[in-house]
């Protein structure tokens, strides 16, 4: 059955749209709110998972992307409304929307003005989405910051804890200079470039026959590198990501960390590499050394938490090092392995907040040391907060395992010390951390005052259910991501060893220059 070419506009405005139908409900129509609020993320979940099983990986599409759709909107900036799947976000816009309506079902921890609450949720799913969906610089950005601002807000006014206050202000000062540096680095782009368009595609194509110059590029990269990488809780920028999401109510922390970072990582892909391949080459070493910081350091920070909301933080930054550390390594396995862990990733970081929030809502604590044996009463979360818990250290069977391997695949060739290093850090330290969790959250007697804690009922279990079903089908069949990732991912690769042949050449050839003239006046003295 065919799909309507506009299906991506309909995926991330649709949940805008249903925001907007909520402003004229009445606050006390509570059951009404929450229904539409399902419906409409459930609609775009639908469209999303509709729009995957179309794609056809390596198809020529409209220069490339597929579903394309373009509308000129300020022509004298070169700003047009323009979105389109490729390999690289197809599986991210169908992770967002899947997230997005798990993290929906799960809002029924917020008691006090609800109405407030889902309209800012659906804000912020669709803000996200379409940045993710967006072939425009403008509205790449643009939306991103359409879906962060909710963020600060959902945290000041309905987080939990004493410092949540405090959590709200760093995360706010944080993610905001993040933003600008990412934002002077695109405008500089769209200066230096040469081409007047914002549009991604003719960029990257223009770039082609006519590259930056290499003073351009070490210019813009770093700010790129460095503003994606703060919101994307980069180590040593990485401190505001555990509080603000152990502060965080269970959506927003869902959302945030599931899918909200990866915007960082996408551009990443998206822009900075294609469009600056010589100067990436020259800070991908130092990224690798960096995404260590993330993946030791905030992996032993992890282990000293007693918190499960800040170990769980802590994880995430974790796994980010991962992720980078495919991208550092500038070939289609580790790249493939970036985009793959993504998804994985988005799917694991949003189950564990849900299943902790769960647990927070029942319990009224996450300290691990007042808990234990909830196994016992609490049965279906337990299993799968054990299930998730065994996806985070990299379990065959579950996406992240798939994803990690093949970063380490990828990395292997480039920097077999930092491989090293990463995979000891993801087994041992991941290992320790989580098993240790398991054992004081799960195991062991049970509080008096948990024994008769109801379990999820069916209801409830459906949120949880529909992502640890997503783990495990990109576990047990990654071809169904793998294959649309790969053709995409090596036409950056692509570009990136096509700028590195010419750089070479062009430093060569001065020296055979040399040479030839050097035998051509021994032969004539002679």
């Amino acid at each position: 059955m065919p799909i309507p070419n506009n299906i991506l506009t309909w995926i991330f405005c649709t949940p805008l749209l249903t925001a907007l139908v909520l402003l004229f409900i009445p606050r006390n129509y509570r059951v009404i709110i929450r229904a539409l609020s399902i419906l409409g993320t459930f609609i775009s979940m639908f469209l999303a998972i509709a729009m995957f099983c179309h794609f056809v990986p390596g198809a020529p599409g409209v220069n490339g992307y597929q579903f394309n759709q373009e509308i000129p909107w300020v022509d004298s900036l070169g700003i047009s409304y323009h979105v389109g799947v490729d390999g690289l976000n197809v599986g991210l816009i169908l992770m967002g929307a899947i997230v997005a309506f798990a993290a929906t079902l799960c809002s029924w921890e917020i008691q006090t003005r609800e109405k407030e609450f889902y309209v800012l949720l659906l804000i912020m799913s669709g803000g996200i989405l379409g940045a993710f969906a967006s072939l425009d610089m403008f509205f790449f950005y643009a939306l991103h910051e359409f879906a962060l601002v909710p963020t600060f807000i959902m945290i000041g006014v309905w987080g939990r804890g004493e410092r949540k206050n405090y959590a709200t202000f760093q995360i706010t000062l944080y993610l905001s200079v993040g933003a600008l540096i990412a934002l002077l680095g695109l405008i500089a782009l769209y200066v230096m470039s040469g081409t007047s368009t914002f549009d991604i595609p003719q960029l990257i194509a223009y770039a082609k026959t006519n590259p930056l110059s290499a003073s351009s590029q070490n210019f813009i990269f770093p700010l790129l590198l460095f503003g994606f990488g703060i919101l994307v809780s980069l180590w040593p920028f990485h401190s505001w990501a555990p509080l603000g999401y152990g502060s965080a109510p269970s959506p927003t922390a869902m959302l945030h960390a599931g899918v909200l970072k990866k915007f960082g990582l996408y551009g990443l892909i998206r822009i900075a590499l294609p469009l600056m391949p010589q100067a990436a080459h020259s800070w991908m070493t130092i990224l690798s050394w960096l995404c260590l910081g993330n993946i030791l350091y905030v992996g032993w920070v992890a282990m000293r938490q007693r918190d499960l909301n800040l170990l769980i933080g802590n994880s995430s930054v974790a796994h980010m090092g991962f992720i980078f550390l495919g991208i550092a390594t500038l070939n289609i396995i580790g790249v493939t392995g970036a985009v793959f862990v993504m998804v994985a990733h988005g799917f694991l970081a949003a189950l564990t907040f849900a299943l902790s929030g769960y647990i927070y809502q029942k319990t009224g604590t996450l300290e691990m040391a007042q808990l234990g044996g909830l196994c016992r009463p609490l049965k279906f979360i337990g299993v799968a907060l054990i299930m998730a818990a065994m996806a985070g250290c990299g379990l065959p069977g579950f996406a992240n395992f798939v994803g990690e391997v093949t970063v380490f695949f990828g990395s292997w060739k480039v920097f077999p010390i930092v491989t090293v290093c990463a995979v000891w850090g993801g087994l041992v330290i991941g290992g320790i951390y989580m098993t240790r969790a398991i054992r004081n959250i799960l195991q062991g007697p049970v509080p008096d005052k948990f024994a008769s804690l109801p379990d999820a009922g069916l209801w409830r279990k459906l949120p949880y259910a529909l992502l640890l079903a997503s783990l495990f089908l990109f576990g047990c069949f990654p071809k169904l991501l793998t294959s649309q990732i790969e053709p995409d991912a090596n036409k950056i690769i692509s570009i990136y060893q096509s700028s590195s042949a010419a750089h070479l050449k062009m430093e060569k050839t001065p020296v055979q220059t040399a040479s030839i003239a050097g035998s051509q006046m021994v032969t004539k003295n002679q």
